[in-house]
């Protein structure tokens, strides 16, 4: 690749046109419509929509005569260019700093004439495109882990302690991420190991997530704060796995003959990501399998009011991005 094509590239992604998903795009990044068939289009919340073309691929691939556009908006209001809408001589639409209320249906009304070259007959002809444009944000990320260690008995206050040392070391591990572990609990059970007997474990589970007291300034004004959060969980979250297996590694090497009474249990850590969508967004594989891992926004007649990962059901409700059912 020629240097002059990656360095377009770079900048064609620092001007803020974020990343967007259809199943209508060119290789030139642009969308086109699809006759009698609406074309879903979803736009990073506070980013620049794509550009959408008032035409067909097949149709921009032939010449036009005296071709006329018409956009209308979800308001059902013809769209004028301003500051946030970009409208082009030749019918191309961009929205900027994409926001909730701006989902909705876009219309684009093609106009063009035909003409017979030995009679200079006229005829008009007009196409309609349809785009459901829809916001969506990238999910807050959290993840659930377990884990196992050791014990001389199921009775005593050890565990107890060995469970908060636990708690405080992997806290301090990530604290600096503003992560922090939430919701820890653990259990003794008896667990019969092959060729070993009954043995004394504990079961450990706890959550982290990137929500510690003081996490907005790990922001910095960023519109976009989960694009950070989700960058800092994912360090917390390789930082936690590192820790056990260190820990692992310490009691595979460093005890060879005889193991401490409380230790951790080789093999046993174990994690999953659990998402969760910001209020009036959430997850809907069914209605955007273009965007099936997206928060998008709830549509009329659906609402979130917490970090659900989907939209409840409201009929009273006519907007995009609804928090509550009136």
């Amino acid at each position: 690749m020629r240097a002059w094509v990656l360095l377009s590239a770079v900048l064609w992604y620092l001007t803020g046109v974020g990343w967007q998903r259809s199943s209508e795009r060119n290789e030139k990044g642009f969308i086109y419509g699809k006759p009698g068939h609406p074309v879903k289009v979803y736009v990073k919340l506070h980013h620049s929509s794509p550009i959408l073309v008032c035409m067909d691929f097949k149709l921009a691939e032939k010449e036009t005569v005296d071709p006329t556009y018409l956009w209308i908006g979800p308001n059902e209001k013809p769209l004028t260019g301003n500051d946030r809408i970009n409208i082009t001589k030749t019918g191309k639409l961009m929205v900027k700093d994409f926001l909730e209320p701006l989902s909705g249906l876009y219309t684009c009304t093609l106009s063009y004439k035909t003409v017979k070259a030995e009679t200079q007959e006229e005829k008009m002809v007009k196409q309609r495109y349809d785009f459901m444009i829809f916001a969506y944000r990238e999910p807050d990320y959290s993840y659930q882990m377990a884990v196992r260690f050791t014990t001389k008995s199921c009775v005593g206050k050890y565990n107890d302690l060995l469970f908060r040392v636990l708690k405080k070391i992997l806290d301090n591990l990530i604290s600096d991420l503003s992560c922090h572990v939430i919701a820890p609990s653990y259990k003794c059970h008896f667990v019969k190991l092959p060729k070993h007997g009954l043995v004394h474990e504990l079961f450990i589970a706890f959550q982290v997530n990137p929500f510690a007291p003081g996490w907005k300034g790990t922001c910095n004004g960023s519109v976009d704060c989960e694009d950070i959060t989700n960058h800092n969980i994912l360090q917390a979250r390789d930082r936690i796995e590192e820790f056990f297996r260190s820990q692992a590694y310490i009691f595979n090497h460093d005890f060879n003959k005889t193991l401490p009474a409380m230790h951790f249990v080789d093999h046993s850590f174990q994690i999953v990501r659990m998402d969760s969508c910001r209020p009036g967004f959430g997850k809907n594989e069914g209605l955007h399998s273009n965007c099936a891992t997206c928060c998008v926004v709830c549509g009329p007649g659906t609402f979130s009011p917490d970090v659900d990962v989907t939209c409840q059901t409201c009929v009273s409700i006519h907007i995009y991005g609804a928090k509550s059912c009136p």
